[in-house]
């Protein structure tokens, strides 16, 4: 099996989001555990991943601050997995990711639900960038420049 190469490290926040999250296994992970699920098997049905490879990718979450173990909620001896709010910050990348997907995928009608507001049941909005004043913002609205922190940084080391 090939090494993953490291990035969290990366002076890219892109890079280094999917150093903690990129592979599929996690954000299905993380996407379960959005929709409640909190117990190995519960994961391991949804999933139907090997026990060994959810066992390292549950861990790796765990250890990245994403997942935490608690009590089971029902008292029994079990330990469940929780979402943590660094976890929940990821809930805007998996509804990106959804959008995406109803979007762009060859074949939408095969996608089995919806993503609605709980309160009204109608489907939510698609995800929009913002700027401050409030301006929708496309692709040829953005650039990237570099953090003045980031510049001091590497002037100091050159």
């Amino acid at each position: 099996m090939v090494k993953r190469t490291n990035l969290a490290h990366s002076d890219c926040p892109i890079a280094r989001s999917l150093d903690a999250i990129g592979d599929w296994w996690s954000l299905l992970i993380i996407r379960d555990a959005i929709q409640g699920y909190r117990r190995f098997g519960e994961f391991q049905k949804s999933l139907g991943l090997a026990k060994n490879i959810l066992t390292v990718r549950l861990r790796a979450l765990v250890e990245r601050g994403i997942l935490e173990l608690a009590p089971a909620s029902d008292g029994s001896a079990y330990q469940e997995y929780v979402l943590t709010p660094k976890g929940r910050g990821i809930f805007p990348i998996i509804v990106a990711l959804r959008q995406w997907s109803e979007e762009f995928d060859e074949t939408p009608e095969e996608i089995a639900t919806i993503l609605v507001d709980r309160e009204s049941g109608r489907p939510v909005k698609k995800f929009e960038l913002h700027a401050r004043d409030g301006r929708s913002l496309g692709l040829g609205d953005v650039t990237l420049k570099p953090r003045p922190a980031a510049k001091r940084a590497r002037r100091a080391t050159a």
